[in-house]
This record gives C-alpha cells, structure tokens and sequence, in this order.
C-alpha cells in the first residue's frame, strides 16, 4: 500500500506536503489524518522549514471522508466516533497551530473535511474550477470538527449558510467569502503559489510565527488586552536580534539576511 501523504523539499526553505491518495480524491481516512497530524507536528519544529505548501496529488485537493472510513464509522458506537473525531480535531489543529505559514494549493475539489483543510491554510491559492462546500448535512451528519475554523475564516452568517444547504461553492464564491484569498486558471496555479511562496521568505522567521499569532489571537480578546499585548509583543520584536537586524538592513538599504538574493529564488 503506497503511504498516503507525500513530503518534498522542493527549495530551501520550503516543504510541500502532499495528500497522495489521487486513486480516492485525496479523501482522507485514519492513516492520513495520523500522518498529516504528526507531518506538521514535526514541520512546526523543524528549524529548515519556513514555509508549508499543502496540495493535493491527481485531479482534487481533497474530496472530504473516504468511503472505506465511513463504513466502519457506522459500525461504531458514540465513543469510538467520538475519539475518531478527536483524532480528526487533532489534525486540523496541527495545521492551524503551526508557527510556519501554510499554503494551500487548492484545485478540482475541497469538500466536507477538504473544506476544512482549506479554511486553516494561512493563504488559500484556488484554481478555477474548483467546487468547495460543507456538504455534512446532505449524509445526515454536521461540520461539527471543521466548524471552529470555518466559522473564524469566513463569518457566522456564510457559514449558517453553507452548513445548512450543503450547497457546493464555484471557486469565485469562496473567494468573495474568504475561504479562499487568490483564484487564478489552472494553468497558472503553480506560479501562483510560487509567488506566495517567494513573498512570505522575504518575512522574517520569527516575526512570521508571531505575526500568524496575532491574526488568530487579537480579534478574540477585549481591545485594551488586545492593545497591552501588543504593545509588549512589538517592543520584544523590536530589540531581539531578527528585529534589529530587519531595520538595520532597511535603513541602509539592503536585503536583510533571511531573504533571498535579489531576483533569485532560494535554494536555485
């Protein structure tokens, strides 16, 4: 049996994960989700890494729950169903929680659960095409695990939507939503993705990690938290060495060191 997940390191810098179960659109079962937990459990630690492209071999990005997984589902009782979802949970929490940033390379389709990787990637790049939705509701079951992040990305009132219809979304629609950030033709994905890639590693490493932090943190707290936070957040950066080095590099007008040479992609 071929592993169900694919690792690439295709540039220094860069890992590129792959869903490799093209035969299944990617859907997932328990040896993905396990290997897909413990993939970006270990890239959140992994000092070579800065950037996380996530995308899907063959013709979809992930079609959601593999059939072969939800026929033993019904044989179940609740508490087996309830650690399979905690598993589940554990997975998008993985990628959600890494401290590198995460692009989705997202093409032909993202259902159910694939809806759900999408809407914990930091930058979704969508091809045309592409048919998106929450699509529990029409097998008698609910978004339950994906609803935290879904909600946070695209709002309560899209998601009352789409949880509820179970409707499939055009690749436009989820971009006018914010479920996705970019949709180009399909011919164009990969440069696309490239470019998101190159723009990120001119960031710095660690101001990448605690800038993602304080998208996912600073609209859930009061303002005057929010703002004394921040405050002690923005003067830490700005005497630890990354911080001191990034002025330095801007007042006298040259590349700070984590970034590529100008016109050149790192590690070509």
């Amino acid at each position: 049996m071929s592993a169900p997940l694919r690792r690439e390191r295709p540039r220094a810098g860069v890992a590129r994960v792959v869903l490799a179960r093209p035969e299944v659109r990617n859907a997932f079962d328990d040896a993905m989700i396990a290997e897909v937990t413990a993939t970006f459990e270990e890239l959140a630690s992994d000092g070579a890494t800065r950037v996380v492209v996530l995308a899907g071999e063959g013709k979809a990005f992930c079609a959601g729950a593999d059939l072969a997984w939800m026929k033993r589902m019904v044989t179940w009782g609740e508490e087996e169903n309830r650690r399979d979802a905690e598993a589940l949970g554990r997975m998008f929490l993985a990628i959600d929680s890494c401290p590198k940033p995460v692009v989705g390379r997202i093409h032909g389709a993202a259902l159910g659960g694939g809806a759900g990787l999408v809407a914990v990637c930091d930058v979704a790049v969508c091809a045309d095409g592409t048919l998106l939705g929450t699509t529990e509701v029409r097998l008698g079951i609910v978004p339950a695990v994906i609803s935290p992040f879904v909600v946070r990305k695209v709002g309560e009132s899209h998601a009352r939507r789409w949880f509820l219809t179970g409707e499939r979304l055009d690749a436009e629609a989820a971009l006018r939503a914010g479920l996705v950030h970019v949709v180009v033709p399909e011919a164009e994905l990969d440069a696309e993705v490239d470019r998101v890639v190159d723009a990120l590693l001119l960031g710095g490493p660690e101001a990448l990690a605690v800038s993602k932090g304080l998208a996912k943190r600073m609209g859930r707290v009061p303002t005057d938290e929010a703002l004394a936070e921040a405050a002690c957040i923005i003067a830490t950066r700005r005497v630890s060495s990354e911080g001191q080095e990034g002025m330095e590099a801007f007042l006298a007008k040259r590349p700070p060191a984590w970034a590529p040479e100008p016109g050149r992609r790192s590690g070509s």
